[in-house]
Order: structure tokens, then C-alpha cells, then sequence
């Protein structure tokens, strides 16, 4: 449907561009790859002006991104429809004259706003028969861009155009000008290396290595002489606990403690992270800190640390990637977990750090 049929002022797709909305996704790694589309949006136009809505959280995030103009808070929930609210906001945004609009979810809901504040190019890919609110609609071809990251980068480009194999990877900045304040806040030294472990993933137990497995392999760092620091959301607070516990109350246990803004700054002290498939996974690679990422439930070909210092690792069984937030086989829970051991993650951190 041509969105001369919604709106009054029509620009053409291949106009330059000047002033850009982008609806964000809802998860902190989703929204750290979004970098790289913020990246080819900026190499196309070094002018352009990039605004995003998506929810409050992801304001310390978006602003370690220099590519972005202004981060406005989503106040609708993941999830939520609240029609009338999303119309107000629609209201509001249509004072800003867009003339794009690019929406990352694949929802129908996240293409309301753009329709409603009848920003003219409205692009996004069809799914959930949403193409009637999109007036640049494309159709996903998941072999073609396999991963999530060029699928962003994807909506930037005229439709049918190739994504180019040299696209920029995210990176965040760091506030070096606080990051010893920071640090002192927290009582945290630097004299020894730092081991950051990320036990923790939002999506669910499936993609979580078991505690005792985090708490073997900060052993073995502490027994060299490291220190070692857990990062996570209030939610990792009870695995933290049990990695605590097994670790004799010698690690740093800082999930739910820090703001994303300083976690972000503390983390780009480390010289190691270990990680599930997570946000704080994603977080670490645009840091370009060296990694070690565990698979389990997912699919690294979809969702990978792009980052050249680090190692995936992942058993491949039969039954994964599943997909699933907790693990179908009872018998044979969480193999794709369990049956990867300490002693190979050890391995690989120490092709990675010596």
C-alpha cells in the first residue's frame, strides 16, 4: 500500500534522507547490533539525524553510541498494546517531521507508532500481516542474511540490494573520564587481571552453563592469581549467589548492583569475559573485550559475538539449537549445557589470554 494513501507529503525512497526514527528492539544484545544499521546509516549520510524509541533501560546504552541523536523512552512494555498511549506518543513524534521510519521487532504492534505519526517511508519486514502499516514492506529472505545483525543493516539499503561483507561492527564508548570513579564506587582494584563472568541470560535457563561449571572456572583464575567479578541484572542475583558460595565469597559479585552505564565502563576493564548467549555477551564483543561465549539452546550462526577475539563454543548435539527457554528432555536435561565442561572453557580462555 503506497503511503500516499496515509499521508499528505510523500518522499521518494531514493531522496537523501535527513532525518530518521528508529523503533528499537526490546533486548540489550538485539539492541547493541542495531549498532552496526546506525553505523551504515551514518556512512550513507554522514548528516543524518538518528532518533530511537525503545524503552527507558536502553538510553545508558544508546548513548555510548555516537551514531544516535536522541534516545526517547518507550513507556508502552514489551508485549503491551495500550492503543490510545501509542497514539498520544504518534502525536508527539509526528511534530518532529521523520521522513523514515525503520522498525527492528518484527511485531504488528511496533509499526502502529510510525503509521499513526504518518512518518512517509515506513520500513520493516512483513511479518505478522503487518505490511498494511508499512509503506516500505520487505520480505525476509532468511537464507540471504542469516544473521540477525544483516537483517538489521538490511533496512538501511534500497530493497533487493545486497548487504556488503565489509559492514562495522558495533563499538561502544567508554566514559574514561569516570571510569576510576566508578571503579572507587564499587571498591574494585586493577592491580591483577580481571575474569568478568556473565552467568546469567534473560531468555531463559536454556541458555545458562550451570553455576558450579562458572564457579570451577573462577577457581582455576583465582588459583592463578585473578580476580574475578560477576556482572548481571538483579535477576542473576540467585545464580551469583550459588557462584558465591562455591568460590568461598572470594569473587566480586556485582548482578543488580550496577547501573548498564557502569557495568558497561567496569567491564572494559577485563581482561576476559566469559559468557552465555546473553546481552552482556554482545555488550562485552562491542567492548572488543576477549571472550569466551557457551551455547547451548541457540544458534551462534544467528546471534554470534561479531568480534574477532572471541571463541564459540558449542557442542552441536542432536536436539540444539532448540530455541526453547527451558530444555524439553527430561531425561537428558540440558545436555547441550552439562556435557560442555569446565576443562574445555578452560582451554579455550587460555588459547585467548595465556
Amino acid at each position: 500500500m503506497e503511503p500516499s494513501l496515509f499521508c499528505k507529503k510523500v518522499i521518494r525512497l531514493n531522496q537523501t534522507i535527513d532525518k530518521i526514527l528508529i523503533i528499537g528492539p526490546s533486548w540489550v544484545g538485539d539492541m547493541v547490533m542495531a549498532q552496526a544499521l546506525f553505523i551504515e546509516l551514518k556512512r550513507q549520510n554522514p548528516q543524518v539525524m538518528i532518533d530511537v524509541l525503545a524503552p527507558e533501560w536502553s538510553k545508558a546504552l544508546l548513548e555510548r553510541m555516537p551514531e544516535i541523536n536522541q534516545a526517547l523512552a518507550m513507556p508502552v512494555g514489551h508485549g503491551q498494546l495500550q492503543l490510545g498511549t501509542r497514539y498520544q506518543i504518534a502525536k508527539q513524534l509526528q511534530k518532529n517531521n521523520y521522513q523514515q521510519a525503520i522498525i527492528l521487532p518484527n511485531s504488528f504492534k511496533s509499526a502502529l507508532i510510525p503509521f499513526m505519526a504518518k512518518i512517509p517511508i515506513r520500513t520493516g519486514w512483513k511479518r505478522e500481516l503487518r505490511g498494511i502499516l508499512l509503506s516500505d514492506g520487505r520480505r525476509l529472505n532468511k537464507k540471504a542474511l542469516p544473521l540477525m545483525t544483516s537483517r538489521f543493516i538490511a533496512l538501511a539499503l534500497p530493497k533487493h540490494t545486497a548487504v556488503p561483507s565489509n559492514w562495522s561492527r558495533p563499538k561502544l564508548e567508554i566514559a574514561y573520564d569516570r571510569l576510576n570513579q566508578v571503579r572507587e564506587q564499587y571498591g574494585l582494584q586493577e592491580q591483577s587481571p580481571i575474569l568478568a563472568l556473565c552467568p546469567g541470560a534473560e531468555f531463559g535457563p536454556a541458555k545458562r552453563w550451570p553455576a558450579a561449571y562458572y564457579a570451577e572456572v573462577a577457581n582455576a583464575f583465582m588459583a592463578k592469581g585473578w580476580q574475578v567479578w560477576l556482572f548481571g541484572s538483579a535477576k542473576d542475583s540467585e545464580v551469583a549467589a550459588e557462584i558465591q558460595t562455591l568460590t568461598q565469597q572470594r569473587s566480586r559479585d556485582l548482578t543488580g548492583r550496577t547501573s548498564l552505564a557502569n557495568a558497561i565502563d567496569l567491564m572494559s576493564l577485563a581482561s576476559l569475559v566469559i559468557s552465555n548467549d546473553s546481552g552482556l555477551m554482545h555488550v562485552a564483543a562491542a567492548l572488543e573485550r576477549p571472550q569466551v561465549v557457551v551455547y547451548g539452546s541457540t544458534d551462534p550462526g544467528f546471534t554470534p559475538p561479531l568480534n574477532d577475539r572471541a571463541k564459540i563454543l558449542r557442542l552441536g548435539i542432536d536436539c540444539s539449537p532448540c530455541f526453547k527457554r527451558e530444555c524439553p528432555l527430561k531425561e537428558q536435561e540440558m545436555r547441550c549445557l552439562t556435557e560442555l565442561k569446565p576443562t574445555i572453557v578452560l582451554q579455550a580462555a587460555q588459547e585467548l589470554v595465556g
